[in-house]
């Protein structure tokens, strides 16, 4: 009987530990569960101050900048820290390219146009192509989840300028050469005088033909090498004969100029290795014209009163294209070619960065005085993208200005990228 009561009794026992083991346990799951989201909630994604703030602090919308950029960025009311850091009110960047704001419940995605800075950093290196990109700032918490509501910049619209792109280089021939012809180092010569120019080893080849082992003359005239990875320059300094020309009639000032030959591809862009000439250094004597010597007594012509020279196209602040026909016009006087001495009348010259020359001599004729000895009352011109200051000054019959001198305010201009200049055509 006590065996059987024994027994009997047990049963009930072992039932009710089982039941509160299962209790215990449930309990000590809701308080694990309870834990973690408790947690969870304290250092995820509503953690954010409300007034937190981040921002591009070198960065404003309608930048132009270069292709390979160093971006930097702040934030206030929030602390900027490591990725798996859980932290009250922190957390750290994400550089958003060319993409708009990802889920909002989700962790960031990782990859080129969402670019984790997970190590606390406030600044990254990027490299963009040419031409528009946008940039946003969106902070992440320690599992790269965006804040709720989310820590976002305002979108920054970007132009990265094509000039400053690294491009793919053509491969040189073995030994190709450029060079000269009957020009040597240390030469004088005439203000005006024809370059010529040969090239050995490759196949000359006009601007815009792929053509393997081929290129075209550049003339660098009083400027050192351009970047060898980017399209050679379009300016004063640097001439192209884009139609695989091999001479040219150049007139410069009198006084020492260097002058180099640079081959470039069907782009303009250098080869690899460069195929470059050695730098030849010429002496200018005498004037384009007229002998110096005879400009000495020069009498200065009059001008008439209320005379006036004046841009029509562009103004004062204009934005223009590279390629672009400068119109100008005169008032109170006549315009005739050099060389024709008449009273009141005479022709335009163009002065192109550079300061206003002396009244009481013959202005230079080079890149930066441009003569319209024919009379002429436009010209078209090419300039770098950015700023530029033009002038217009009208001269007698032997280029030297009238007296008082008849000249326009100096004027300043912004070309535009070339890039941008073909979207704006093409819209």
């Amino acid at each position: 009987m006590t065996i059987m009561a024994q027994s009997h009794c047990s049963l009930p026992n072992a039932s009710a530990k089982l039941v509160i083991a299962r209790s215990y346990l449930a309990t000590f799951l809701v308080i694990i569960i309870w834990s973690f989201v408790t947690t969870h909630a304290a250092v995820g994604a509503s953690t954010a101050s409300a007034n937190a703030k981040v921002f591009f602090l070198n960065l404003k919308d309608g930048d132009t900048v270069p292709a390979n950029l160093t971006v930097r960025f702040g934030a206030a009311n929030i602390d900027i820290v490591p990725a798996g850091t859980p932290k009250t009110n922190s957390g750290h960047f994400h550089l958003l390219i060319d993409i708009g704001l990802p889920p909002a419940n989700q962790p960031i995605p990782a990859d080129f146009n969402h670019l984790h800075l997970g190590k606390g950093q406030t600044e990254a290196e990027i490299a963009l192509t040419a031409g528009p990109h946008t940039l946003q700032l969106l902070l992440g918490d320690h599992e790269h989840i965006p804040h709720t509501p989310p820590v976002v910049s305002e979108i920054v619209h970007i132009f990265v300028d094509p000039a400053t792109v690294e491009q793919a280089r053509t491969p040189a021939a073995p030994g190709a050469k450029v060079f000269f012809v009957d020009l040597t180092d240390g030469a004088t010569v005439g203000p005006k005088t024809t370059i010529k120019f040969g090239l050995s080893g490759m196949e000359l080849a006009p601007a815009g033909t792929n053509k393997p082992i081929s290129g075209h003359h550049h003339l660098l005239i009083d400027t050192p090498l351009p970047p060898l990875d980017r399209e050679i320059p379009s300016d004063l300094n640097h001439l192209h004969f884009g139609r695989a020309q091999t001479q040219v009639e150049l007139t410069l000032t009198p006084g020492e100029h260097t002058l180099q030959l640079l081959l470039g591809d069907y782009q303009h862009i250098p080869h690899d290795p460069p195929i470059v000439s050695k730098v030849v250094r010429v002496h200018v004597v005498g004037s384009a014209d007229v002998p110096v010597a005879s400009l000495e007594t020069w009498e200065r012509q009059p001008s008439p009163p209320d005379a006036a020279v004046y841009f029509i196209y562009p103004h004062d602040g204009d934005i223009i294209y590279p390629n672009s026909t400068i119109r100008f016009g005169l008032r109170n006087m006549g315009v005739a070619p050099a060389g024709v001495r008449k009273p009141d009348t005479g022709h335009h010259h163009l002065v192109v960065d550079a300061d206003t020359p002396p009244p009481n001599k013959p202005i230079s004729s080079d890149l930066n005085h441009i003569h319209l000895s024919g009379g002429q009352t436009e010209k078209k011109i090419k300039l770098t993208p950015g700023e530029h200051t033009l002038q217009l000054i009208f001269a007698d019959d032997q280029h030297v200005p009238h007296d008082p001198p008849v000249m326009s305010e100096r004027i300043k201009v912004h070309v535009l990228a070339r890039r941008v200049h073909r979207k704006l055509r093409g819209s």
